[in-house]
């Protein structure tokens, strides 16, 4: 199962950093390890760290390192990292560049709130795809590259309002990964990168279409919670 997935902001003002560390960490289920403000604090950052971020959330102008300087050598010294940029460049050169070197996003700056919090969403959900499989098919790596299926089909145009199909997907394949004993919607949203009531309807569509079984577990104290697991 997907945990929570650790990012490093690259900002030279440190007041934008701080935005979009509030940004990223009101996500379920991403943090921000730190924030740097130089190529030079970023690579000397990542030598060191004894983890590696999983997403690296760039800008273009850092003052020691003119253009896509620091996006290449991101790219061959440490090239597990996923790169979004979030910069405002709008060069079409610029752009074209950072689509060659296998950006993950382009974000444009001022960029909007929904449009920030979707770019790590999807992040979120092709991580959970990659990790739950060990082969895809079309439509999956149609999702992994795009976010969503190139052809639509009889089922996803049967799917009920608010009930979307790649989320559905995520929610299945988080189910696949939980114990035997199942699975609260809290733990599925956190892992999901969705919220618990996004969850719950979600889980309660698979309860209801009898691919998922529900119950209620009681534990020492409280209230008993509902726990999900794939029949």
């Amino acid at each position: 199962m997907i945990s929570t997935i650790r990012v490093l902001i690259v900002e030279d003002d440190f007041r934008v950093a701080k935005i979009n560390r509030q940004l990223v960490e009101q996500i379920t289920g991403y943090e921000v390890v730190t924030e740097t403000r130089t190529a030079s604090e970023t690579i000397d950052f990542l030598q060191q760290a004894k983890t590696l971020p999983d997403l690296v959330l760039l800008d273009v102008y850092i003052p020691d390192s003119p253009g896509l300087d620091l996006f290449w050598h991101l790219r061959r010294e440490f090239s597990a990292i996923d790169i979004m940029l979030l910069t405002a460049a709008k060069e079409t050169k610029i752009i074209e560049e950072a689509l060659h070197g296998g950006v993950l996003d382009y974000l444009i700056k001022p960029v909007e709130p929904v449009r920030f919090a979707e770019a790590f969403r999807r992040y979120r959900s092709r991580k959970v795809l990659l990790s739950s499989k060990s082969e895809l098919s079309q439509e999956d790596l149609d999702r992994v590259l795009f976010g969503t299926e190139m052809r639509q089909d009889s089922a996803s145009d049967a799917l009920p309002k608010g009930i979307d199909r790649l989320t559905l997907e995520v929610i299945e394949n988080v189910l696949l990964q939980s114990p035997a004993e199942g699975i609260t919607a809290v733990q599925v949203g956190k892992a999901a990168g969705v919220s618990r009531s996004t969850a719950r309807r979600y889980l309660e569509y698979l309860v209801l279409i009898e691919v998922v079984g529900a119950q209620l577990h009681y534990g020492d104290v409280g209230r008993p919670e509902r726990t999900y697991r794939k029949i």
